[in-house]
């Protein structure tokens, strides 16, 4: 897992919004470029070789809401290119916590979609570790601001329990077989506060308070693990490709920064 003392990497730092090599990426003087750093310490001196032609990265190129951005995040390896992902890590360079999410997954998974919040106008890298151990990294540019401190809506603060999840199976279409991929989606109710809000009333900062960490499961197959930062946007929300392997069940945990602990089991749907 990526530390965790990156919570509070850059808390403070000034904006910037730049870019290394020819991804589509902000111009901007290099002296300004937070990428360096942030890799250096989510990544050490693992050599981060460019993913273009193997990775996707899909965000709008300008934000509606900048606390709720939808990003997709998939494999696209060539036709016979035996490969695998094995994990994923979301960062938007000018947030607070540039990190957003590591996301370890097992076989079978291609794809994985989820909501954030965006602090300002920034670089958004995705770095990929595939099977043969090297990492890829590549990275897209959005136009954002305040997301990180926006109010929660009043879907985060209703009267269902915190931590209920919902479990969501998508329909493949009826040739579809007990090898294809499918797809899945998961859903807590949880407000997942960045520290950065301020009560609408006392004006005081809300602390921090967000789900740290997720693991789904299919049957005894650990199909996806999330450890999480402030950027996930409240009530966190993720979808994912998967191999069906025969098993009855999904069941998933997660665990939030005050020590709540959630779980939750669902059938399989028949395909």
């Amino acid at each position: 897992m990526i530390d965790r003392r990156l919570l509070s990497l850059r808390l403070g730092m000034l904006a910037a919004a730049t870019a290394l090599g020819p991804m589509q990426m902000a111009p901007a003087n290099a002296d300004d470029d937070p990428w360096p750093q942030i890799a250096a310490a989510a990544f050490g001196k693992r050599p981060l070789a460019d993913g273009a032609g193997l990775l996707e990265l899909e965000m709008p190129a300008r934000a509606e809401d900048a606390a709720v951005v939808p990003v997709t995040m998939r494999t696209t390896l060539p036709k016979g290119d035996a490969r695998t992902l094995r994990s994923i890590t979301l960062v938007i360079d000018d947030n607070p916590s540039p990190v957003a999410a590591t996301f370890k997954v097992g076989a079978g998974v291609t794809m994985i979609s989820t909501r954030v919040r965006v602090n300002s106008y920034t670089n958004v890298h995705a770095v990929a570790e595939l099977s043969d151990g090297q990492l890829y990294v590549i990275a897209t540019y959005i136009k954002a601001s305040g997301g990180c401190s926006a109010p929660m809506t009043s879907s985060a603060e209703g009267e269902t329990p915190l931590g209920q999840m919902r479990f969501r199976q998508f329909a493949m279409p009826t040739a579809a077989s007990a090898t294809t991929r499918r797809e899945a989606q998961i859903m807590i109710r949880h407000a997942n506060n960045s520290g950065l809000q301020r009560d609408q009333v006392s004006l005081l900062y809300i602390p921090l308070f967000i789900v740290r960490e997720l693991r789904v499961w299919q049957g005894d197959q650990l199909v996806l693990e999330m450890d999480g930062g402030i950027s996930i946007s409240e009530n966190p929300n993720i979808r994912f490709s998967y191999m069906p392997n025969g098993a009855s069940t999904f069941r998933a945990e997660a665990q939030d920064t005050e020590g709540h602990v959630f779980k939750d089991e669902w059938p399989v749907e028949a395909m």
